[in-house]
């Protein structure tokens, strides 16, 4: 099903041309449960490639059962005008599932200290409406591994995204401007965040993610270059952090405009995290120069409850909102966080309003 192809340094290289065509006689059918088929027992090697919809069938469905692999090094990738490997544009109803693994082999990417606007994404999914990604694995992504934007109803579960903890801006799921987004039962260890919830994340259900390494689960950072940024009704649930940077992070740029706001950190185990509780209303890359504050996104309605486990720092929470806007209706409740050299848990809580119980009461302010 796939066209003609032939074989390379033991590849068997996929002929775009046959392949898009494959993809656009499937697509230009009528009726419903068509699918394209990568078979397995063969490893292909793939240069960019740009799935387009609309399709005329209800549902489409790509079935990863083989291995694809990148172009050996940065040099030899073709075609890498907009900076994605495998694409998929405007395509609704479709299901990409399978046993099947793609790598992008982006260590030399990594190693050139390339931009992270410079490299490839290595799947990205842009206004796929009731999407659904089951089963794959991903290996050593370039950049983000994968990509949901203007997507609606969308549902990953059981797949794998890897990279080493040290390859930069390696985020498993990054996330904007989708809404009803569901991820659960999956494993993500890279070099960034785990999933990175961006503007325009409403309505996302996050659980049973095993995270470790990356940075944890974070929302934004928003509101960069006065941009105003929307995050609301975030559920992150039965997640487990192992030797990440951090655990459960909201931040934010100063100058910011919008709102985060309807969060929950809910049943978390933590693994020698470093920052295992975190809002940062006061984040910056680093070379940018600190300006003064005058707007920020606004933070509000966020519980971490059911958190516990190991830090390996002594600072298990910090709390640092902005003096403009402040945050409030925080909740801090059944944290259970000890460290792990024995010391004494310390807590930092800044311009930040709500409650909190246990040995932390008092951290934030009463509104």
């Amino acid at each position: 099903m796939i066209g003609a192809m032939f074989l390379y340094n033991g590849f068997l290289v996929l002929k775009l041309c046959a392949f898009v065509e494959a993809w656009k006689a499937m697509c230009s059918s009528g009726g419903s449960n068509k699918t394209l088929l990568i078979p397995s027992d063969n490893t292909f090697l793939l240069q960019p490639l740009v799935f387009q919809g609309p399709c005329n069938s209800p549902s489409v469905q790509i079935q990863l059962d083989g291995k694809i692999v990148a172009p050996l090094n940065k040099a030899a990738w073709s075609g890498l005008k907009s900076y994605e490997w495998v694409s998929f544009h405007k395509i609704i109803g479709l299901t990409v599932l399978g046993s099947g693994t793609i790598n992008g082999r982006g260590s030399s990417f990594w190693e050139a200290n390339m931009p992270a606007s410079k490299r490839p994404t290595q799947l990205h999914f842009k206004g796929c409406n009731n999407l659904e990604i089951n089963g794959i694995t991903s290996f050593d992504s370039p950049r983000n591994h994968i990509s949901i934007r203007d997507c609606r109803q969308v549902k990953i579960t059981q797949i794998k995204l890897i990279a080493p903890g040290d390859s930069p801006n390696t985020d498993g799921i990054d996330i904007s401007t989708s809404t009803n987004v569901e991820i659960y039962d999956t494993i993500v260890g890279t070099g960034d965040d785990c999933v990175a919830l961006n503007s325009g994340s409403i309505n996302i259900n996050i659980t049973r993610m095993q995270c470790g390494p990356g940075h944890g689960i974070s929302v934004g950072s928003l509101g960069r270059d006065g941009e105003e940024s929307i995050v609301e009704n975030v559920q992150v649930t039965n997640c487990t952090f192992s030797e990440t940077t951090n655990g459960a992070r909201i931040k934010t740029w100063p100058n910011g405009k919008g709102y985060a706001r309807n969060i929950v950190f809910k049943d978390i185990t933590l693994t020698e995290t470093k920052n295992p509780i975190i809002i940062d209303q006061h984040y910056m890359d680093k070379g940018h120069i600190h300006v003064e504050e005058s707007s920020a996104v606004a933070i509000s309605n966020v519980i971490f409850t059911d958190i516990h486990g190991t830090s390996q720092k002594d600072e298990i929470i910090k709390i640092d909102c902005s003096g403009v806007t402040s945050c409030k209706d925080i909740v801090l409740d059944k944290i259970d966080i000890t460290t792990v050299d024995g010391n004494k848990p310390i807590i930092e809580c800044s311009n930040a309003y709500g409650k909190s119980t246990n040995a932390y009461d008092g951290c934030l302010k009463t509104q």
